[in-house]
């Protein structure tokens, strides 16, 4: 059964309805042989499906019900007693948004607009991979990296199981996924092997320049 998507999947970051499970938008083998249709299969289909399915039972006949995901995010960071929503929560939008930071024919140069911004704030395209790369390798357990806009600089970040910047409003670019799903079936342990074909073959600039442009 085909995965591709058919409409934005962006939506589900910030508009209603609140809560749809996007379609991929790829084919589940699009991204081979960089990260293989296994790995799609049971990233996408096991892991952020089950986020998914967890969050519609934790919300259902709550005040979350009707929210949209990242009004959820945000309500519930930082509360002990809604933990479970918030990981879930945040995981779907982890997941939902790093598929699109991924395309097919990506990696290269960054586009001209995005290129200058990243030498600007980093000195070269080079070194924001490097700096970029070594956030993800060098996350302890599970987690993400993230390129983020704050005050008007390019930074990057990285975070903890389920939590990413967007719980403080911070504009997200792009990001790569290090929790141990979404290599080990190709790479086993060895994430920096992960990271690097990421960053050389798959990143999406393109979704990078739009995110700066909003």
């Amino acid at each position: 059964m085909s995965t591709k998507m058919t409409n934005d999947s962006s939506n589900i970051l910030r508009e209603k309805p609140a809560l749809v499970f996007p379609a991929l938008p790829y084919e589940e083998d699009a991204l081979e042989p960089v990260i293989s249709a296994k790995t799609i299969g049971f990233h996408y289909g096991k892991h952020h499906k089950a986020y998914f399915d967890n969050l519609i039972k934790l919300v259902t006949d709550t005040d979350y019900s009707d929210m949209p995901l990242e009004q959820i995010i945000t309500g519930t960071a930082d509360r002990p007693e809604r933990t479970a929503i918030f990981n879930n929560a945040s995981q779907l939008w982890n997941h939902t948004f790093y598929w699109q930071c991924l395309a097919p024919k990506g990696g290269g140069e960054p586009p001209a607009a995005l290129k200058s911004k990243i030498e600007a704030d980093f000195g070269s395209v080079d070194t924001f991979k490097k700096e970029f790369g070594g956030a993800a390798v060098s996350q302890f357990g599970s987690g993400w990296a993230w390129l983020i806009l704050e005050a008007g600089k390019l930074k990057v970040v990285k975070t903890g199981n389920a939590m990413a910047p967007v719980v403080k409003d911070g504009k997200v670019l792009l990001t790569i996924d290090v929790w141990e799903h979404a290599y080990y079936l190709d790479y086993q342990n060895r994430r920096a092997d992960y990271v690097t074909a990421v960053l050389d073959k798959l990143i999406n600039w393109e979704f990078a320049v739009k995110n700066l442009s909003k």
